[in-house]
């Protein structure tokens, strides 16, 4: 085994954490060494490359599972299968990691969401808890990660509309570039949304609507609305990206290097403080020991969960005691609920898009309705999407038509280009018997045990489901269509079909050290020199994508880490 001089920090995994913090570090003159496992990406690499078949069903960003993979379990009686095939979720390999395949969906969580526990409680009682449901608070308030949303935004060049939507937080600055393209498609919702009542506003986009030049001096150029954007890397650099964006910055300092193929499998401490971590060059097979003061965890959900169970830092969540942190609190996104509108008469372009180009509005998310004699808690946004629909992917059919032969061809066909949805996409609140540990069974090609995740949809989840998609479908009524389908049913959670890739919890934040593993620094209560940044620390899921929140807790980690370098020590 290597061992390597000794670095003031070492961050594993270079996605948007890793890039976020080393830039900020290395702005500030810090050395700092960034290991990836998979390997380098430059928007060079896919000019001229909508390849669908590559990237969208072979899953060429994506980790390769038949090294690393994930075991999944429903409930604790059944026992965990390895996950052999993408569906679920998406698990992003090299440079860049998640950030380099993500549609660019840019939503601030809401105020109640950091204050959940607290402020459900203010305004209907203990009760309306349900017994097993661990909701609680995140140990900072929406105006204390504010200035950080404002941060992310304005590197990433963030397109959207400022005051359009009246049910969000204050902004103490406008989004840094307008909206995106308001098109038929997404006029017509919006009409149908105000009709009834909704407060309709466009997505906040990381697909540039215009050339930028970020505060760190990045520029970027403007989306060209080609429709391939999830599972696919921007040659055009219109799509924010940590390889277009802080990697260069931290790069350009001269501070940072970053060593691609090192794959780390343990953190090492004595139990108080880590001196480093242990990685494998995947292409040696050579095992290098990398000490360091600081060592951060930025990489994806599962693997933050992973490596700290594997390396034994930090106490174990236990179900049956309630007792430990780290697995605790694993969340997911309810996406079933939505509503499909059919046009016999009408076709729209719906091959063109980008990846977060849609109208949503959030009068039935959070908190922002009264809950009082619902069966549920937080809601959802309610939303058109204008992505792209490609030719493989996307062979829509009304219900009972035939799966296959001449009928299916002629009905899809037809309907290629003259189906519209309305989908929600929902919270998914933390759960005593929802967690992750280590398969005793699986592990991976370093003999090291697989993450298990246990978890299931919940009638939390099919009571939002159907009241959701109710609404969803009462806005496609409005839109005019020949027929609508609305599906408003939720089945047991399967991990084989794709939904989200946006697991959260795992290593939650908190204020109190029994309940989190983290600060609101993002710093270990159990070891003060290790950070672990990600969604990894969100207590529970809302109803919006996770990656503006994750963009803000990165710079205000990375503003934590500057103090402890200073002067050590917990910082909250």
């Amino acid at each position: 085994m290597a061992k390597l001089p000794k670095v003031p920090v070492v961050i594993v995994g270079m996605g948007w954490v890793g890039g976020i913090i080393a830039a900020e570090l290395t702005k500030a003159g810090i050395q700092v060494v960034g290991l990836e496992r998979g390997k380098s990406r430059s928007t060079a690499d896919y000019f001229m490359d909508h390849d669908e078949l590559r990237y969208a069903r072979r899953f060429e960003l994506m980790q390769d599972l038949s090294k690393e993979t994930i075991t999944f379990r429903n409930t604790e009686s059944m026992r965990a299968l390895p996950m052999r095939s993408y569906g679920s979720f998406l698990l992003g390999d090299g440079l860049g990691g998640a950030g380099s395949h993500w549609n660019g969906q840019t939503h601030r969580f809401l105020p109640y969401d950091f204050e959940i526990h607290s402020k459900t409680v203010e305004r209907y009682g203990k009760g309306k808890i349900p017994e097993g449901m661990q909701l609680q608070d995140w140990g900072i308030t929406y105006d204390e990660i504010e200035p950080y949303y404002d941060k992310f935004e304005q590197m990433a060049g963030i397109s959207g509309e400022s005051e359009a939507n009246p049910m969000l937080g204050k902004r103490s600055n406008p989004f840094p570039t307008p909206p995106m393209k308001k098109t038929p498609i997404l006029q017509r919702f919006e009409e149908a949304s105000k009709k009834l009542g909704y407060h309709p506003y466009m997505i906040p986009s990381a697909n540039l609507s215009e050339n930028y030049k970020n505060p760190d001096g990045v520029s970027r150029a403007a989306c060209q609305y080609c429709g391939f954007c999830e599972r696919f890397g921007c040659e055009y650099g219109a799509k924010a990206d940590p390889v277009v964006t802080v990697i260069p910055t931290a790069m350009a300092t001269g501070k940072l290097e970053v060593r691609t193929f090192s794959n780390v499998t343990e953190i090492l401490h004595d139990g108080k403080k880590a001196t480093g971590v242990v990685y494998i060059n995947t292409v040696t097979g050579e095992e290098v020991t990398q000490p360091a003061d600081v060592v951060i965890l930025g990489s994806f959900v599962l693997n933050n969960v992973r490596l700290l169970l594997n390396s034994k830092l930090g106490t174990p969540y236990d179900r049956k005691s309630g007792r430990g942190t780290i697995g605790r609190n694993y969340a997911y996104q309810v996406n079933s609920g939505h509503a499909v509108g059919f046009y016999d008469d009408e076709e729209f372009s719906t091959f063109m898009g980008a990846g977060a180009l849609g109208m949503e509005f959030d009068d039935f998310n959070g908190d922002n309705f009264d809950h009082t004699d619902l069966k549920f808690l937080h809601g959802a946004g309610i939303r058109i999407s204008q992505n792209g629909l490609r030719p493989i992917e996307n062979n829509p059919a009304p219900q009972g038509t035939p799966t296959w032969g001449k009928k299916w061809k002629e009905t899809t066909l037809k309907y290629a280009n003259r189906v519209l949805t309305v989908a929600t996409q929902g919270a998914s609140l933390p759960w005593k018997h929802h967690y992750l540990d280590l398969d005793p069974t699986y592990k991976d090609i370093y003999g090291k045990p697989l993450l298990r995740i246990t978890f299931d949809f919940e009638d939390q989840d099919r009571e939002l489901t159907k009241f959701l998609a109710g609404k969803a479908g009462e806005v496609m009524k409005e839109m005019g269509p020949s027929h609508v389908e609305i599906k408003d049913k939720l089945d047991p959670y399967n991990i084989v079909p794709y939904q989200s890739t946006h697991n959260t919890g795992g290593v939650i934040m908190g204020s109190d050290p029994e309940t989190s593993a983290v600060n609101s620094y993002l710093q270990m209560w159990e070891a003060e020199n290790v950070f672990v940044v990600g969604a990894s620390a969100f207590p529970h899921n809302s109803g919006y994508n996770p990656t503006d929140t994750v963009g803000a807790l990165a710079y205000r980690a990375a503003e934590g880490i500057q103090k402890y370098l200073k002067q050590g020590g917990m910082l909250a």
